[in-house]
């Protein structure tokens, strides 16, 4: 029996350590078949083969975005994107030009506005937002998602133009006039704002509550799968055959179940149970457990925990050892106490549950490493492949933790100020001078015995991995005497391939490319070992295979 699919002439990265190179691979059904040499692999093609010359470009394993949000990235694509949009004039340009194009929408929404989109030292208040569009709702977020800004009438039919308490963590931004100036801190400030958008705010719930919708009307959630469908369209024209989601419901993982069962995920699917402070720990056996025996495919798997320590550095959120440099006394409140997320931990790794937590500041970092070893204490020394996510600053004595623990550095090289078009302030000043040699400290960490993974947090940063892996290549310190903290070509796509298959269980099934393997791969435009780290982002996709699938063809069927 001839195979179904033959790649050859490649320069193929299996990143198999004991098979490292080849230059040709054939797949059957979901499977690969065999890696090698050209002739010998060309020799298995049949009548119906489909026969693909990549032309000397680079293939490997199919991207695996380990920290991404599908729903409201999904949506993301339909909103105005302020990417680059610098000063107020530029800013009134695109929210107009978006607002006459969109005449119908109940609430304008853009993405990606930076802190700083008006200059250095002006804050956005909603008096800026209602000169550019008084008479409709608009809301803005920054990067992060973790800050908006909504102009006054917004904020009026939200009801929070005059504040409401939205809970530890969280916060309406009053102004002296005792009135909202428009800046809302963190999703229970965010959500008011939120909902009244097109899809009533639904693709923020994974994040926000990690419940499900109250009401949702057939035509209602045929909007929501067609918006998904997009989403994961996108993805695979990425190159990106799995992801693993960062905040999660069960609304989002059965329309995933529904899309797979009638015509099937063109992307593996990896989902959490998202803990909240509210939910009671019995949530983890009675729903979290559930929820991972009910989904348990190699398409769509809910095995994991996901919650947030603390918010962000820009919203004065994040959680810090020491004082915000530029705010003398102001730590940032943690979302859980040490104790309610050390029994969260143990709990959870009891059921077989690894975590994910979201830690921005040093110390939200340092409580969560706590935690995991609260839990290893209770639980015994496991392989629970627990992560933190971020890791925007490290303490320097919790360097050697993660090594200790096993705890899994999961980074975003498009996050540090000055990559991936970020600007500097105001994250330099609010951390201070002596933090900055352990800001993304990925290198360290890795140097210190740390797996590492990386991705994109879209759509909180552009979801392109190879513009994620230049921008890991390029990086460049804020000061001369800051640590160079770029990782070698092959361990930056091993955090984007092989290791991000371990940390979800799937080394023995993906991340390499080996015979027996499931057939996840993708040819790229080029050679990336020979193409200069300033130019990674220009390459592409031209050929995305995931389960035996093609998923995306560039070439429209080469």
């Amino acid at each position: 029996m001839s195979v179904d699919i033959v790649i050859h002439n490649a320069r193929i990265l299996t990143m198999d350590d004991e098979h490292p190179r080849a230059e040709a691979i054939a797949l059957t059904g979901n499977r690969i078949t065999a890696v090698g040499r050209n002739a010998d692999i060309l020799a298995l093609a049949g009548p119906n083969t489909r026969v693909v010359d990549a032309g000397g470009a680079t293939v490997l394993p199919g991207f695996n975005e380990a920290h991404m949000h599908i729903f409201g990235g999904s949506v993301s694509l339909g909103e105005l994107s302020l990417f680059g949009v610098r000063g107020f004039d530029a800013l009134s340009k695109a929210v107009l030009d978006y607002a006459a194009a969109n005449p119908g929408l109940p609430l304008l929404v853009a993405q990606t506005a930076d802190y700083t989109i008006l200059s250095d030292t002006e804050r956005v208040t909603r008096h800026h937002l209602d000169r550019i569009i008084p008479d409709r709702p608009f809301l803005m977020f920054a990067p992060d998602h973790h800050t908006a800004w909504a102009n006054t009438i917004a904020l009026e039919k939200a009801g929070i133009l005059h504040g409401r308490d939205v809970g530890v963590g969280n916060e309406i931004v009053m102004g002296e006039d005792g009135l909202a100036t428009g800046e809302l801190r963190e999703t229970n400030a965010i959500r008011p704002v939120a909902s009244m958008g097109v899809t009533g705010g639904r693709e923020s719930l994974g994040v926000g509550t990690g419940g499900d919708p109250e009401h949702v009307t057939p035509e209602e959630r045929a909007g929501d799968i067609a918006v998904i469908k997009k989403g994961l369209a996108y993805c695979a024209s990425l190159g990106i055959t799995s992801f693993q989601n960062m905040d999660g419901n069960l609304y989002q993982l059965e329309m995933l179940d529904e899309i797979d069962r009638t015509e099937g995920l063109p992307v593996r699917v990896r989902m959490p149970y998202h803990m909240k402070n509210f939910m009671p720990l019995s949530d983890l056996e009675e729903k979290a457990a559930a929820w991972k025996a009910r989904f348990d495919t190699d398409k769509l798997r809910c095995n994991f925990v996901k919650l947030f320590m603390d918010g962000v550095t820009e919203g004065e959120t994040a959680v810090f050892v020491d004082d915000y440099a530029h705010k003398p006394g102001w730590k940032g409140d943690p979302l859980f106490s040490g104790e309610a997320f050390n029994a969260v931990a143990t709990e959870a790794n009891r059921l077989g549950l690894p975590v994910a937590v979201h830690a921005i500041g040093d110390g939200a970092v340092r409580m969560v490493l706590d935690g995991y070893e609260a839990s290893m204490k209770a639980n015994g020394r496991k392989d629970m492949r627990n992560r933190i996510e971020h890791i925007e600053v490290v303490h320097p004595d919790d360097i050697p933790r993660f090594a200790e623990t096993g705890t899994i550095a999961s980074m975003q090289p498009t996050h540090p100020p000055g990559s991936a078009g970020l600007p500097l302030e105001p994250y330099l000043t609010y951390i201070g001078r002596e933090r900055w040699p352990y800001s993304f400290a990925w290198k360290t960490l890795v140097d210190s015995g740390a797996k590492i993974v990386f991705a994109t947090d879209w759509p909180v940063s552009p979801l392109p991995p190879l513009s994620c892996i230049g921008d890991a290549m390029t990086r460049q310190p804020w000061a001369d005497d800051i640590p160079d903290h770029r990782l070698t070509l092959h361990e930056t796509l091993a955090a984007y391939t092989r290791t991000s298959a371990w940390v979800e269980y799937m080394e023995d099934r993906k991340g390499v490319l080996k015979p027996g393997y499931l057939a996840d791969v993708v040819i790229l435009s080029g050679d990336i070992e020979a193409t200069p780290s300033d130019e990674i982002a220009g390459l592409l996709p031209a050929l995305t295979i995931c389960d035996g699938r093609v998923t995306f063809d560039a070439g429209g069927g080469r």
